[in-house]
C-alpha cells in the first residue's frame, strides 16, 4: 500500500455528484464515532486527512481521496440519533446510491467498536455487503481500551459472529498503532486480486 502522495480529491453530498471511478476503490465504512478518521489516518500516515470530529454526525459527505495505486472512500458515519429525519433520508441516497453505482470495489472496511456488540446499522451492513458480495474486511477499533482477559473475549465474539461471513478481521488501535500493518496487507492482497 503506498501511503506517498495521497491528496483530497472530493466531496459528495448526493449521489449525482458521484465521480466516475476509475481507480480501484477501497471503501471505509462504519457507525459515527467508531474511530473511522483516526483509522484512515493511522493507514495513510497522515494526522489531518480524515477530519477526527467531536461531533459525531458531522462528516455528512463521501469523501475521495487518491493514492498511487486506488482511492481511499470515507463514508459518511451512520447511526446517530440526533440527525433529522431528512438528513437520515439523505445519507441512505447517498450511499445507497454509491453502492448501486458501477464503481471498481476492491475492499469495504467495515468498522466495528470491539468494546461492544455490533450495533443494528453494523449488522445491516454487514449483511448488506455479503448478501451483495461485496469483497469486505471488519476492523475493531479502540482495541487499547481492553485488558488482556477482554480482549481475549471480544475477539472470540466476534470470530463466533463473523465466522458464517468468512471473511477477516483485525483489532486496531490508533493510540498506539497496532493493527495498522495488517489492515495494510490485506488492502494490499485486495488490490492485487483485482489487477
Amino acid at each position: 500500500m503506498d501511503i506517498n502522495n495521497v491528496k483530497f480529491e472530493m466531496a459528495c453530498g448526493i449521489s449525482s455528484q458521484l465521480p466516475e471511478s476509475n481507480l480501484p476503490e477501497v471503501v471505509f465504512s462504519g457507525r459515527s464515532n467508531v474511530g473511522k478518521s483516526s483509522l484512515i489516518n493511522k493507514l495513510t500516515n497522515r494526522k489531518g486527512l480524515a477530519r477526527v470530529s467531536a461531533t459525531p454526525g458531522k462528516t455528512a459527505t463521501i469523501n475521495f481521496f487518491s493514492l498511487k495505486d486506488f482511492m481511499l472512500v470515507d463514508l459518511p458515519g451512520y447511526g446517530y440519533a440526533k440527525v433529522s429525519q431528512a438528513e437520515k433520508e439523505r445519507w441512505a441516497e447517498l450511499v445507497e446510491g454509491y453502492f448501486a453505482d458501477n464503481r471498481e470495489f476492491a475492499l469495504v472496511v467495515q468498522i466495528c467498536d470491539i468494546r461492544h456488540k455490533p450495533t443494528a446499522d453494523d449488522m445491516q451492513m454487514i449483511n448488506f455487503l455479503s448478501e451483495l458480495k461485496f469483497p469486505f474486511i471488519v476492523v475493531l477499533t479502540k482495541k487499547d481500551k481492553l485488558n488482556k482477559t477482554e480482549l481475549a473475549k471480544q475477539m472470540d465474539f466476534y470470530s463466533q459472529l463473523l465466522s458464517p461471513y468468512n471473511t477477516e478481521f483485525v483489532a486496531f488501535s490508533a493510540l498506539n498503532g497496532e493493527g495498522t500493518e495488517d489492515i495494510r496487507n490485506i488492502i494490499d492482497k485486495y488490490l492485487e486480486r483485482g489487477e
